[in-house]
């Protein structure tokens, strides 16, 4: 879910990147979990059905993923993913909700199939979508195989994204949700790893998706606010950590709240919905601070085709012509835009 507000979002913090190459040798810090449920969504057959190898083992997120993160490197961009840990217990609404959802989408999907309706069946199997702890395994293996960096965040992905970038370790975080920002991020970068046409769903209508950047600070300084009043303004809304939100509070009137009253504390109890504040103070505290990895590593490493080509032709059955064609880009890419450039600044600083 996260937080939805992009309808308080000015144009003046947002801009459209319509070439991924004017990104080039910034490194992008990629949310695994994100990401690979957007794989697992979008790549269906007609009916809903994912990619599959032999023994019936979902394969999409590994397209997404081999292929995807091909494209980002071949147009210069340095990707690293982070991915999710624990949960917090502030989440525990949130994901009981999300089961119930997917339960009966499935419910749903099964339905659909039934009376032959493929358009409803292909919602329905991308609703009931679960990405699974072996699914996310595979994942980091083929990372590892592709010699792409990636981080475990002890909870968030997210919070752990945004802590790299405050850091100065990498230029923006990339989600497609607006959580980063209330983490803190200087920058989030949505649409990167669904850029291109996609079908507007009950339409048979393509949209051209292109890459978005939002500035947290443009962002603040255009709402005059802080970046504990954006929390706070998020909080009413509805996050991750309260779903519901408090009633009848869209995002409009929660930035009005806010600029009205100055802060979560100083808002009448009538107003919070039945909240009790301390509840709503610990979810900002979260955002504050959440728990992030300090001690993290960024280094990418050429690929290897004997392990790509054993986790994705030999256990997964992908083809393997399409996979050493994408191997041999997946190296050029890598020795033209991450080798190289390495080579030249320790020449320079050497």
């Amino acid at each position: 879910m996260g937080v939805n507000i992009r309808e308080i979002i000015p144009d003046e913090a947002k801009t459209v990147i319509e070439d991924l190459r004017s990104l080039r040798g910034k490194v992008v810090v990629i949310d695994g979990y994100n990401a690979l449920y957007q794989f697992l969504t979008a790549i269906r057959q007609p009916d809903g059905t994912p990619l599959m190898d032999s023994q019936g083992r979902i394969t999409s997120h590994l397209s997404g993923l081999f292929y995807r993160t091909i494209n980002i490197m071949e147009n210069g961009i340095k990707p690293v993913y982070v991915f999710d840990g624990k949960p917090p217990e502030l989440k525990a609404k949130e994901i009981e909700r999300r089961r119930k959802v997917k339960e009966d989408a499935a419910a749903k999907y099964a339905e659909a199939l039934k009376k032959g309706d493929l358009e409803a069946a292909r919602r329905y199997a991308m609703m009931a979508a679960k990405l699974t702890d072996e699914m996310v395994q595979d994942a980091k293996k083929l990372l590892e195989a592709m010699g792409i960096p990636w981080i475990q965040a002890p909870a968030e992905g997210e919070a752990q994204a945004a802590y790299i970038v405050m850091k100065g370790d990498a230029w923006a975080s990339a989600s497609q949700d607006y959580d980063s920002l209330l983490f803190g991020s200087p920058r989030l970068l949505r649409n990167l790893t669904i850029t291109g046409k996609r079908k507007l769903p009950r339409k048979n209508v393509y949209i051209e998706i292109k890459p978005e950047l939002i500035e947290l600070q443009k962002l603040l300084e255009r709402l005059r606010i802080t970046r504990e009043q954006l929390i706070d303004i998020g909080i009413l809304i509805g996050t991750d950590y309260n779903p519901d939100g408090v009633k009848g509070v869209g995002a409009k009137k929660a930035l009005s709240l806010i600029k009205t009253y100055g802060s979560l504390e100083k808002l009448p109890d009538a107003l919070l919905g039945g909240w009790k504040k301390e509840e709503l103070l610990k979810i900002r505290e979260y955002f504050l601070n959440p728990p992030v990895e300090k001690n993290y590593k960024i280094e990418w490493r050429e690929p290897s085709r004997e392990k790509i080509y054993a986790i994705l032709v030999e256990e997964h059955d992908f083809n393997p012509e399409r996979v050493k064609n994408a191997y041999e880009r997946l190296l050029k890419a890598y020795r033209e835009n991450i080798k190289s450039r390495q080579m030249g600044l320790e020449a320079w600083f050497g």
